[in-house]
């Protein structure tokens, strides 16, 4: 399913006339530098071939000759393209140099072999400047070494083109795939898995696939069997799952293309790197990474216009800007596995339904916040907040949470529990830790799919009246807190939150009643008898909904407890006035 949509993307991509895309016997490759050769084969400089144009420069994205660069220990020179080992016998730091001199001399063979047969000035040139290169000169151009982690072209002076482009080298290049092509049409046939048809089988799926953050930089492979107990009547490796070396080319050429970072769709999300895509051309394509991970986008105007979007859509609002609502919409998460590559997830549904989805995961986590607070937290912020580093975010919770938002099934136990555990050890309750909370909350409630604490939806704001004890009893904890920090400004060391706040929030009945008794040496302290009055009035109002400490609080309960003293908390620094309530201060 996967490798159909994917080589049905390429075949889009093609009936657009895109020109930049990969045709068969092609690759794109990170060009970092180009050999500049005078006519007569002579050296005339190496020049830094990276893309300047924005804030530092990056490898062009560059069209050669030939499949990726094959990995592995043996000779595997590659035609009028390569690294700097190959095309000048020049590493940084060599530690082989014997090796290096070898895979040089393994380069220049190769074209010097092929002179008589292309037979064009442009690639005579190049074979002139291998017979009489040396090596060792190599180390007095001084722009290899920082260019020399990507690959090379040449390039005759006065040309408009690289001389892989060369008209005779591009004449003789698309008789040898003729040839090939040929060759192959011999070969056993088999059913192909993503087309149908019996064509011959890629051993080998290429171009590997590259972009994946974490996996190796030569490339990694999504399909590959290498262990017997994946053998069955006597198929082996790639061809236990057999696909037609064109579609295999056409998916891997379409998974590159999307994982490209020029091409603006992907986005990394935890341990997964996540790419998406539609059955035809829409909008939505340019828009997704925005409405997905609203803080990637700089401009202040474009975040402006998304943020309006994107309350719209939560509020259920239709939108039209984004696509037909009935076209097909793909999501696919991949993350690292040493040579090869794992789904994370994989989600097909429609513009409109996904749409509808993520309107509904902002409406989940919509909660009151300080004004400097992102009012549409991205994905990557809220598993952010469930480890103290990023490292130590479970791998498996970032696909876990987005197939979450994606078919409107329960946020995974995993996010509250990591949710509540965080708290638990900092006593921090931030925005978007309150809201994660909140959007878990809300929708097990909705869906029903396990026991709730609650009563009704969670509002987005404080709400006296509920009737549930721990929310109640959060509301309680913060009005004690208050009261400690107007009685001694925040002088000291450790805060009743800093102390108790984990306790009470799980065995209220062996915790409030000392926290009480402090609070009425906390009033004592406050510097005038209405700051005492008020004080009272604020905890014995709570205390009116509150019939008894419970023993215990469940998992569940402790995430309405932190709303409860996140809501009161909030409402203790808004400015109350008749019209839209204002955050001034958050703590």
């Amino acid at each position: 399913m996967i490798l159909q949509h994917l080589e049905s993307y390429y075949v889009r991509l093609a009936d657009d006339g895109d020109e930049s895309l990969v045709v068969p016997g092609f690759s794109r490759q990170n060009i970092t530098f180009s050999v500049e050769l005078n006519s007569d084969g002579s050296l005339a400089t190496i020049r830094d071939a990276r893309d300047a144009s924005g804030k530092k420069p990056v490898p062009t994205k560059m069209r050669v000759l030939g499949g990726g660069k094959p990995s592995g220990s043996g000779m595997n020179p590659c035609l009028l393209w390569d690294n700097s080992s190959y095309m000048l016998g020049f590493k940084p730091d060599d530690e082989n140099p014997d090796r290096t001199r070898q895979v040089f001399e393994a380069f220049r063979d190769k074209h010097l072999g092929l002179q008589q047969e292309i037979q064009d000035p442009e690639f005579d040139a190049v074979c002139t400047f291998l017979r009489t290169w040396e090596p060792r000169i190599a180390v007095e151009q001084t722009v290899l070494k920082e260019l020399s982690n990507g690959f090379g072209v040449f390039h005759i002076v006065g040309q408009t083109h690289n001389v892989h482009e060369s008209p005779t080298v591009a004449k003789w290049w698309s008789e040898q795939l003729e040839k090939a092509e040929g060759t192959a049409e011999d070969e056993a046939a088999l059913q192909c898995l993503v087309t149908g048809e019996f064509k011959p089988i890629a051993r080998i799926h290429e171009p590997k696939i590259q972009g994946v953050n974490g996996a190796q930089s030569a490339g990694a492979l999504l399909v590959s069997f290498n262990f017997n107990a994946a053998e069955s009547y006597g198929r082996q490796q790639s061809y236990v799952g057999p696909v037609a070396k064109d579609a295999a080319f056409r998916y891997t050429v379409a998974l590159n293309r999307l994982l490209d970072r020029s091409n603006n769709r992907r986005i990394q999300i935890g341990d997964a790197t996540t790419v998406y895509w539609t059955a035809k051309k829409a909008p939505i394509e340019e828009t997704f990474l925005g409405l997905i991970d609203p803080g990637s986008i700089e401009d202040e105007t474009l975040k402006s216009q998304l943020n309006a979007t994107l309350n719209r859509i939560s509020r259920g609002q239709n939108v039209t800007e984004f696509g037909e609502a009935e076209t097909e919409f793909y999501v696919l998460g991949l993350s690292p596995n040493a040579a090869r590559l794992s789904v994370r997830f994989w989600w097909r549904g429609t513009i409109g339904e996904v749409l509808s989805r993520i309107g509904q995961h902002f409406d989940d986590l919509s909660i009151v916040k300080p004004p400097n607070a992102n009012e549409f937290p991205s994905v990557w912020q809220i598993l952010r907040e469930t480890a103290r580093e990023s490292k130590d975010i479970p791998p498996n919770l970032s696909g876990a949470v987005m197939r979450s938002i994606l078919e409107g099934i329960d946020y995974p136990s995993l996010l509250f529990q990591s949710l509540i555990r965080r708290i638990k050890a900092d006593s921090e309750i931030s925005p978007v830790r309150a809201a994660a909370i909140k959007a878990c909350l809300n929708r097990s409630h909705r869906l029903g799919t396990f026991h709730s604490p609650l009563n009704s939806r969670l509002e987005m704001s404080l709400n006296k009246d509920r009737p549930e004890p721990a929310y109640q009893l959060g509301r309680l904890f913060a009005a004690l807190e208050k009261t400690q920090d107007d009685a001694f400004k925040g002088s000291l060391n450790a805060s009743i939150k800093d102390k108790f706040f984990s306790a009470a929030s799980a065995t209220p009945a062996m915790v409030f009643p000392r926290l009480i008794r402090m609070n009425q040496h906390h009033i004592g302290k406050l510097e005038s008898k209405s700051f005492q009055v008020n004080a009272e009035k604020r905890v014995q109002e709570i205390m009116a909904n509150v019939d008894q400490f419970p023993k215990h609080l469940s998992m569940t309960e402790q995430g309405l407890f932190a709303i409860g003293y996140y809501h009161q908390r909030q409402d203790f620094f808004t400015k109350k006035d008749p019209g839209t309530p204002e955050i001034k201060e958050a703590t």
